[in-house]
């Protein structure tokens, strides 16, 4: 049966090229800090359930290590100039973005096929993974696509990963390294000790405190999570479930609707959250890294603000 394991071996595959790139680009002064860094990333994916918790730990550290040192600098890959790409966008036109609507449509077709497939009676892809697998497969698709309609080098893909890796830097590990980070603080029990914090420092008379905690506590986890999701089990358990609703029986539905908005405000102010908020910074090359927070900043104090209100004025029954 297919399932994540063939994930994981393309994505450490892809990986240990950009590793191997980066070690031979001389022009790049930190290479070597990219090859290793790159290189420890492969090595997750293609032998991770070999290393234990301990050596996946160090391996962690390492990467830390690494980027937290400074030592991961922008490479010099072998592929089209500015000029090169323009001249090439205005050639082909629309038909530059075929590949990359290719992928959601190959996806979404996987997705409802792969869970159909058996062989003498077994599932032929893993019903749970059948997403991620196609995913997966789409992407692959979509390369070999572009380079066909685009008559590029064969290395141009990965040359291209590498470039955008490089200027996305440490920020591209933040997803799975946050999506851990939640499930050690699930089985830590943060939740409940959170809870216990808020029931004892807040008033048993005081409805708005109670949502107050609620909404600013969902947006100072997002800030610290990086991911509303990941803060949104932890805060409705710890404060919404045995305050907001138990104590003062707000609605359910109105509690976590506005609750995830409030998260939502929290992903706006961090850079942990770096698909929104680095990524786009780091690909736009702007001097700034942090400049979509700070524009983005007013409006998210002003919606945690409107949050708190508008909770207390919806999810209560007079």
């Amino acid at each position: 049966m297919i399932g994540l394991p063939l994930v994981y071996l393309l994505s450490g595959v892809m990986f240990a090229a950009f590793a191997g790139l980066s070690l031979a680009d001389r022009e790049n002064p930190k290479r070597l800090g990219n090859a290793a860094f790159w290189g420890l990333f492969a090595l997750s994916f293609l032998a991770g359930d070999h290393l234990g918790d301990l050596g996946n730990g160090v391996l962690a550290l390492a990467l830390a290590v690494i980027a937290g040192a400074g030592q991961l600098g922008v490479g010099v890959p072998k592929t089209t100039s500015p000029d090169q790409r323009e001249s090439l966008a205005a050639r082909y036109g629309a038909r530059l973005f075929v590949p990359a609507l290719v992928i959601p449509v190959l996806v979404l077709a996987g997705s409802l096929v792969f869970k159909r497939l058996t062989l003498h009676g077994t599932p032929l892809v893993d019903p749970k993974q059948a997403t991620l697998i196609s995913l997966a497969l789409a992407a692959l698709v979509a390369a070999v696509l572009a380079q066909v309609m685009f008559r590029q080098p064969p290395a141009s893909a990965v040359q291209e990963g590498r470039r955008l890796m490089d200027l996305v830097g440490w920020a591209a590990l933040l997803p799975q390294m946050l999506a851990a980070l939640g499930a050690v603080f699930a089985l830590a029990g943060v939740g409940k000790t959170i809870g216990e914090l808020a029931v004892m420092i807040t008033p048993a008379d005081s409805r708005f405190a109670a949502v107050a905690a609620y909404c600013l506590g969902m947006a100072v986890f997002t800030i610290m999570m990086g991911n509303a999701f990941a803060a949104f089990p932890v805060m409705t358990g710890g404060i919404a479930l045995p305050l907001v609703i138990g104590r003062f029986g707000g609605d359910p539905a109105v509690v976590c609707a506005i609750g995830m908005l409030s998260g939502f405000c929290g992903t706006l102010l961090t850079p942990l959250a770096a698909n929104f908020n680095l990524v786009p910074a780091a690909l736009l090359q702007l001097k700034d890294r942090y400049a979509v927070i700070r524009a983005q900043a007013p409006t998210a104090v002003l919606m945690l603000i409107v949050n708190v209100i508008l909770m207390n004025a919806l999810a209560f029954h007079a």
